[in-house]
């Protein structure tokens, strides 16, 4: 059976395009298409898509507000396409935390061919929201992460500077990486993420979430210290990699080719991780569809990392993790809200000081 999908966007153009890049997918067709929310209030109960496509503007209601009304009402798989903006990439942060399942950007010139260029990319999107597990969100507050740390378990006097924890994402995985990075005490060790996402959506996101944490969390400029109680976020257009100078951690950024069609690639920086720290990185694999980061995390325990995998149940698509867990790749599995407590938990009785939360 064809995944059905609904086009919301007040371009007519963009309607057009976004129609004909689908319905030319064998597994997905276009039931209808609609220029406003309130015209798709009605196409929602007269077609019962699969998946939405949203314009992030549009008159008469504005994405947000819709897509919060369908979250609460009608819980649906729904992608976002949004402008290559700044002003573009805060709201789509902004609707991934409404519970929007991923996006894709509009060219900035040449839409109609803009748009054919990126027809797998599309297509895939598509894909990953038909099989996604679709929650109703809240935007979150600083300090206000679900779950809590077990604080008895990070009581061990002893110091270190040498742990860092690695983290990789995709498709839901602005959501996860929150959560997690909000139950990350100051002291944590540093943290180095990639997370899929186009060039200049990153630095928003890493903006919303140094709102949030009680870590300091930035886009990676590469040639930085790797520090304790911070967290370093792999830019769009960059792959990112840990590197080693003397007794420093230090960040490396470059724009070699895509692996596994992603740049940032999650098994760029995971194998960078097993050559540039072995046993003392801590491998976190969060939600996303496909298998980058698998081979990578199975690299870095066999250089002695420990690795975590989130499991099946909190995923928004379990591609990702269940790669690495089919591998061998991960000691541990553990829901998105457990898994905070399980890391530094790890890390307490492993040579890390007690920390503070």
């Amino acid at each position: 059976m064809k995944i059905k999908v609904l086009i919301v966007d007040d371009s007519a153009l963009i309607r057009s395009v976004m129609s004909e890049i689908i319905n030319s997918q064998p597994d997905m067709e276009v039931v209808a298409t609609a220029p406003d929310p309130l015209v798709a209030r009605e196409l929602i109960k007269q077609h019962n898509p699969d998946v939405l496509t949203l314009d992030v503007e549009m008159p008469k209601m504005d994405g947000l507000d819709f897509l919060e009304k369908l979250m609460r009402l009608r819980p649906m798989p729904v992608v976002m396409v949004s402008s290559l903006t700044e002003r573009g990439s805060e709201i789509t942060m902004r609707a991934l935390e409404l519970g929007a399942v991923d996006f894709v950007t509009k060219p900035k010139i040449s839409i109609q061919a803009g748009m054919r260029e990126y027809t797998d990319l599309i297509s895939d999107k598509i894909r990953a929201a038909a099989k996604a597990r679709v929650r109703a969100r809240t935007l979150p507050t600083a300090g206000t992460a679900q779950g809590s740390v077990p604080l008895s378990a990070l009581r061990n006097p002893l110091l270190s500077s040498e742990k860092l924890i690695i983290v990789g994402a995709s498709t839901g995985g602005t959501e996860a990486i929150r959560e997690f990075l909000m139950q990350m005490p100051s002291d944590c060790p540093g943290i180095l993420i990639t997370q899929h996402m186009p060039e200049g959506f990153t630095r928003s996101f890493a903006k919303r979430l140094d709102s949030l944490c009680k870590i300091s969390v930035q886009e990676a400029q590469g040639n930085e210290r790797v520090l304790p109680g911070h967290a370093y976020i792999a830019p769009g257009h960059s792959h990112l990699y840990l590197t080693r100078s003397g007794a420093n951690y230090m960040t490396k950024i470059d724009q070699a080719e895509p692996v596994n069609r992603h740049r940032p690639s999650v098994d760029v920086l995971f194998r960078s991780a097993a050559q540039a720290a072995g046993k003392n990185a801590v491998g976190v694999i969060l939600t996303g569809m496909g298998k980058d980061g698998a081979a990578g995390m199975l690299e870095m325990r066999n250089a002695g990392a420990y690795n975590f995998a989130q499991d099946e149940a909190s995923c928004v698509v379990f591609g990702m993790p269940r790669e690495a867990i089919a591998i061998g790749a991960a000691h541990e599995v553990g829901a998105l809200t457990a898994l905070p407590g399980m890391v530094l938990g790890y890390l307490a009785q492993h040579g890390m000081r007690a920390l503070r939360v």
